[in-house]
C-alpha cells in the first residue's frame, strides 16, 4: 500500500485544491513527475505509464504539520516511539512534526538532540524535528546546553510538561538564546495553583469530589512569559491555550504590536468540555484541563480572528494500564495525530464553522513558518507534499485503524465523517486507501 512513484508519473484527476489564501476550492488535475508538481490544469491527458487516480469530490491539501507532539523516545517507548508516532502522523495526513523534549532522559543537550534526530532519520518516513529543554533535566534550576542544541539545528526551547517556573532563569535564557534566532514555547501553569491537575475547577470538579485546577493558574503564566519576552525581545510561543481569558490575554498583547508572540490551540480544547468527563472517563483527562463551553467558543473565535496562529494536537500517548487507573492517578494526555484532521472536518468544516483555507493555514503553513521551514503549496514547480481528503467516506477509529501505540482518545471506536485517502511526500506515496 506504499508504492514508490519515483521515475513515473502520477495524475490526480478532478481534485478540489485547497490553499491557505482562498476559501474557494480550485477544481483541476494535478500531474506529479519524480516528486515535483509539473502541471495543474483541467483535462490533462495522461501519457503512457502515468498512474491515474480519480479524486472526484475529494479535497487536495498541502501536507499538514504538527508542532507539538510527544513521541516518548528516549525512555518511554512502551507508550510511543518515533517510528510509531510518525506512522500515526501519516495516518492522519500529517507530513512533519516537532517533538517535545520531556522524555526520559530529557532532550537537553546537543548529544541528546543528535541521538533523537539520528533515530528519526532511520525510523521515520516524514521529517521529524525536536525542541530542546530550557533547563537541565527540565528541573528549572540551571540552563540546559543551549548552544550544543543550537548546533544540532534546534529552534524551539521549552520545558513543556511543566512551566519554567524560575522567572529569572527563563529571563536569562531568553536574553541568551534569542541572539541565536531560537524561540521559546511555554507550557503555562502556576504549580501551586494547578494542584493535582486532574480537571478544571468548577461545577464538574465539585460534583465529582476532585480538587480542580483553576484557569487562572494557566493565565498568570501566559501573561508572565509574554512580559518576559517583551522585556528581552524574544519570540514566545504559548502552547495549548485552554481558557477564554488566556486567549484574551494573548489577543491584548498582540494588539500592542511590540512583542513577538504566537500561540496554538489544540483540537480537544475546541471540541470537548469538562462535562464530557462524565463518570470519571480518563480519556478526557489532560493538562491543561478541558474547561467550559464558553471557553470552547472563545477559543474558536481566537482561531478565526488570528489570535491563535496554529493548531497543534499535543499528541500525548499513554499505555492502557496507565489510563485505566482512577481519575486522579491516571496521567494527563490525549492522542491526536490519527484523529485531528478528520475530527476537525467532522465538527467544524462540515458544519460551516470554518473552511479548508483555515485548516491549511493553521495546521500546515503557520507551524512550518514558526519553525523556519519551507511551506508546501500545490503549485507548478513545487515538490509534492500532499494530503487527499475524502469528504464522502467515514473513518472509524478502531485500535486496528490507528497507528499510534496508544489509543487514549475519546474518539476510540467512534465513526466520524471524512477520511484521509492519500498522502504523497516527494516521490513516495506514504499512504493510500
Amino acid at each position: 500500500m506504499n508504492p514508490n512513484i519515483g521515475g513515473m508519473n502520477l495524475l490526480l484527476q478532478n481534485a478540489r485544491i485547497a490553499s491557505e489564501s482562498s476559501a474557494e476550492l480550485k477544481s483541476a488535475d494535478v500531474l506529479i513527475q519524480d516528486g515535483v508538481i509539473q502541471k495543474i490544469a483541467s483535462g490533462i491527458s495522461p501519457a503512457d505509464g502515468t498512474r491515474v487516480i480519480d479524486c472526484k469530490n475529494q479535497i487536495l491539501c498541502p501536507g499538514f504539520f504538527d508542532a507539538h507532539v510527544h513521541f516518548r523516545e528516549p525512555g518511554q517507548e512502551q507508550k510511543e516511539n518515533i517510528a510509531s508516532g510518525s506512522e500515526a502522523a501519516i495516518n492522519g495526513g500529517i507530513t512533519g512534526v516537532v517533538m517535545m523534549p520531556n522524555t526520559a532522559p530529557a532532550i537537553d543537550s546537543g548529544a541528546s538532540v543528535a541521538a533523537v534526530l539520528n533515530s528519526a532519520k532511520k525510523n521515520s518516513r516524514i521529517p521529524v524535528y525536536t525542541s530542546g529543554c530550557v533547563t537541565k533535566g527540565r528541573e528549572g534550576k540551571e540552563l540546559a546546553a543551549i548552544d550544543g542544541m543550537r548546533d544540532q539545528g534546534v529552534k524551539m526551547l521549552t520545558d513543556d510538561g511543566d512551566t519554567t517556573i524560575n522567572s529569572s532563569i527563563l529571563y536569562r535564557a531568553m536574553q541568551y538564546a534569542s541572539e541565536f534566532g531560537m524561540f521559546f514555547a511555554s507550557h503555562c501553569e502556576v504549580p501551586e495553583l494547578a494542584g493535582p491537575r486532574a480537571l478544571n475547577e468548577g461545577p464538574v470538579s465539585y460534583r465529582l469530589g476532585i480538587a480542580g485546577s483553576p484557569a487562572c493558574a494557566e493565565e498568570i503564566i501566559i501573561d508572565r512569559d509574554i512580559r518576559l519576552a517583551h522585556a528581552t525581545g524574544s519570540h514566545i510561543h504559548i502552547q495549548h491555550v485552554s481558557s477564554k481569558m488566556g486567549m484574551e490575554t494573548i489577543r491584548w498583547w498582540k494588539s500592542r504590536g511590540d512583542v513577538k508572540v504566537s500561540a496554538e490551540v489544540s483540537p480537544h480544547h475546541l471540541l470537548f468540555t469538562d462535562e464530557h468527563i462524565g463518570d470519571f472517563d480518563t480519556h478526557y483527562k489532560m493538562n491543561p484541563p478541558l474547561r467550559t463551553k464558553a471557553d470552547n467558543e472563545a477559543l474558536l473565535e481566537g482561531l478565526l480572528d488570528g489570535t491563535f496562529d496554529m493548531i497543534a494536537t499535543d499528541h500525548a500517548p499513554h499505555t492502557p494500564f496507565e489510563k485505566s487507573q482512577d481519575f486522579v492517578s491516571a496521567p494527563n494526555g490525549i492522542t491526536g495525530l490519527d484523529t485531528a484532521v478528520v475530527s476537525l472536518y467532522h465538527h467544524f468544516i462540515k458544519e460551516g464553522k470554518f473552511g479548508w483555507d483555515t485548516l491549511v493555514k493553521k495546521y500546515s503553513a503557520e507551524p512550518r513558518r514558526m519553525m523556519s521551514l519551507e511551506v508546501p503549496s500545490i503549485e507548478e514547480g513545487e515538490h509534492a507534499n500532499l494530503t487527499l481528503f475524502n469528504t464522502e467516506a467515514t473513518t472509524t477509529f478502531t485500535k486496528d485503524f490507528m497507528k499510534s501505540k496508544a489509543q487514549n482518545t475519546p474518539f476510540l471506536d467512534k465513526t466520524l465523517s471524512g477520511r484521509i485517502d492519500l498522502v504523497v511526500l516527494g516521490d513516495e506515496i506514504l499512504l493510500e486507501r
